[in-house]
């Protein structure tokens, strides 16, 4: 056969805590995966640190890690990764912003509500309207960049170095007066969210919405803020070439700094819609071109931030079914390979935010099956004893380099 190939899939946000509900199961526990299990039994299972000590337990820190990267030399913030993605530049003077649409409770200024991170998920198209809208603000110190969904961006030269924002996924049903008002307390941010709330709140988009019974996207929230990083290409660094399939704005920045080929998908949503037969094509297309691939979905991530149980499990058993299963089963005969199925970062549905524990993985070389009764989850992977401190490690494990 040709060269070995490695391939990474990974469930974003599928870890979790043990719930009542489920007898005390996480909601891996109770999913029904068997080709993830399968695999548990003919691999290795390890648990991998993604989150390093004093870093935020993003998405963006966690799959730098995934990617071979140690996020403690690299990271400078989520946005300008967003930004490389959208193949937006800066300069050495610009900060970018993840710019996201959101649904706000303003109707008591003493007491502002967060009630929708994702403005009910928007549509891509619907929320190219409120951006090329707010876009018309005529303020040459802010760039608005539209995205996917509800997740934009918003590139400035103005000095933000003094705000300090925080992620409105951690924030649903929750108070969010103080960090608003941070926004209003800096020279030029203060006009621009509140024009924005302006513009939006009047919108024929959003007035639809509101008719509709749907959460209209009633302001922007500003977050993961940085500048541009100096990262090494996966080729500099392991000697290997990569392609990366996702719908999330992040990841892409990142395969772009990594050098690797971003693959975009017709229908690739981020959530539990998205084009799952597309992405397993598409990565099985791609490992014809490069010695890796990656695979990321979004959507049980997107299912822990909004609590929903029910579909949370649905979203894990669907990339067992629709991503792990066909994958797997393309590789097969065809090429040796080894083959990574891990999440980033935890979810819990009880916090509906991001936790850094470390993250159950599964390593599977075809070259060296093993035979156990394990089962890819959380416990399984704590008692096999074996920790993979940072990114860089993994990746080696992985290339069979360690």
């Amino acid at each position: 056969m040709a060269n070995k190939k490695h391939i990474i899939l990974i469930g974003d946000g599928m870890g979790d805590y043990p719930i009542a509900e489920l007898g005390n199961k996480t909601p891996l526990e109770a999913a029904s995966i068997p080709v993830m299990d399968s695999l548990a039994g003919k691999g290795l299972l390890y648990t991998l640190q993604t989150v390093p000590d004093g870093l935020p337990p993003g998405s963006d820190v966690a799959n730098l890690s995934l990617l071979g990267y140690r996020p403690e030399k690299f990271y400078t913030g989520r946005s300008p990764l967003e930004a490389a993605s959208m193949r937006v530049s800066l300069k050495p003077d610009e900060t970018a912003f993840r710019c996201n649409l959101v649904t706000l409770d303003r109707s008591n200024p003493a007491s502002i509500r967060m009630i929708d991170y994702s403005a009910g998920h928007i549509s891509t198209e619907e929320a190219a309207d409120l951006i090329s809208a707010l876009s018309r603000l005529n303020n040459s110190s802010f760039q608005f960049h539209p995205g996917i969904s509800y997740r934009h961006l918003l590139v400035t030269s103005i000095d933000s170095s003094s705000l300090h924002t925080v992620p409105p996924h951690d924030f649903t049903d929750k108070d969010v007066t103080g960090q608003w008002q941070k926004y209003l307390q800096l020279e030029g941010f203060s006009e621009l969210v509140q024009r924005a709330t302006e513009i939006l709140e009047n919108h024929p988009v959003n007035q639809k919405r509101i008719a509709d019974k749907k959460n209209p996207a009633n302001a922007i929230w500003l977050w993961g803020e940085g500048k541009s990083p100096q990262m090494k290409s996966m080729k500099e660094s392991y000697g290997v070439s990569g392609a990366l399939i996702s719908a999330v704005d992040l990841l892409k920045g990142i395969g772009v700094y990594a050098g690797m080929e971003v693959i975009n998908v017709a229908g690739a949503t981020g959530y539990l819609d998205t084009n799952y037969a597309g992405k397993a094509a598409a990565a099985l297309e791609a490992v014809d071109r490069h010695d890796l691939v990656i695979v990321h979905v979004e959507a049980p991530d997107e299912a822990g931030h909004q609590g929903l149980l029910k579909e949370k499990i649905k979203a894990i058993e669907d990339f067992d079914k629709k991503i792990v299963g066909p994958i797997y089963e393309g590789l097969c005969g065809k090429y040796d390979f080894s083959l990574a199925i891990t999440t980033d970062h935890y979810t819990p549905l009880a916090t509906k935010t991001h936790a850094a524990h470390p993250v159950p993985i599964i390593i599977y070389d075809s070259l060296e099956q093993k035979y156990s009764d394990a089962s890819y989850c959380e416990k399984s992977a704590e008692k096999s004893c074996r920790l993979l401190s940072n990114g860089e490690e993994f990746f080696n494990v992985l290339l069979g380099r360690q």
